[in-house]
């Protein structure tokens, strides 16, 4: 089983998938398929989409990037025109920033290490993007244990939990994998950069207790590699065959 892909609706497929390929160095798969070569997952853009914008209320958060060194990957898309936020250390999470695709939907970038652990000569400065892979599809959730449950039904495993109680929340990270954290305390820090290294995409879950996210008619659905056939998660996002 795999994390393969995320649909999304748009209004011009054809202007995403250049923004993906031409910013942020995917390779088109096929005529609505991008992604990084790897096992982690693709973008498969639909038509009809358009109007879309991001809302905190709704069920669908963001992709996360995951990658050897941000500031070089900042310094390229600035380059190209690219809107994107300053780079920061969030606590003890990951050195990150954020941009939108030209339809609204958020993207996070992530470097592999926290800030001050980066090594000096970290990624390529000519091909910042060359190593980046989708590392997270991040959904909100309400109800984590109605999740969780159904995503380790599906065999998934849980990989990490981090706590964010400064902003009301909490993350919780799966993935369909047999590999085990560094250390066995899920909570803890220092399996972080681990998890960012990761080749396969997490399935990230922001977790506020007890709150009901809005579907969002863009999302068609998350993609599973080995999946039979097309179900439902707990909130009734489509979960599709690959």
């Amino acid at each position: 089983m795999r994390l393969s892909g995320l649909h999304l609706r748009c209004a011009d497929p054809a202007a995403q998938a250049a923004f993906y390929t031409d910013a942020l160095g995917m390779q088109t798969l096929d005529g609505s398929r991008v992604g990084y070569a790897g096992q982690d997952a693709d973008l498969v853009l639909h038509p009809g989409g358009g109007g879309y914008a991001h809302d905190p209320a709704q069920r669908y958060w963001k992709i996360g990037i995951t990658l050897p060194n941000l500031d070089h990957a900042v310094r390229a898309l600035r380059d190209k025109g690219v809107a994107v936020s300053e780079p920061k250390q969030f606590l003890d999470i990951g050195y990150m920033a954020h941009l939108s695709d030209p339809e609204g939907f958020v993207i996070e970038l992530l470097q592999w290490d926290f800030e001050d652990n980066r090594v000096s000569d970290a990624g390529d400065a000519d091909a910042p993007l060359a190593e980046a892979r989708i590392g997270q599809i991040t959904l909100r959730s309400g109800d984590i244990q109605a999740d969780t449950a159904y995503w380790k039904e599906q065999g998934m495993q849980l990989l990490s939990l981090q706590d964010v109680s400064a902003y009301g929340f909490d993350l919780h990270f799966l993935a369909f994998t047999n590999e085990q954290p560094p250390l066995l305390d899920l909570w803890a820090a220092g399996n972080r950069e681990w998890l960012w290294r990761r080749p396969y995409t997490l399935l990230e879950f922001q977790h506020i207790e007890q709150a009901v996210f809005a579907p969002v008619p863009d999302l068609l659905g998350i993609e599973v590699s080995g999946q039979d056939s097309a179900e439902t998660d707990p909130s009734g996002i489509p979960v599709l065959p690959g």
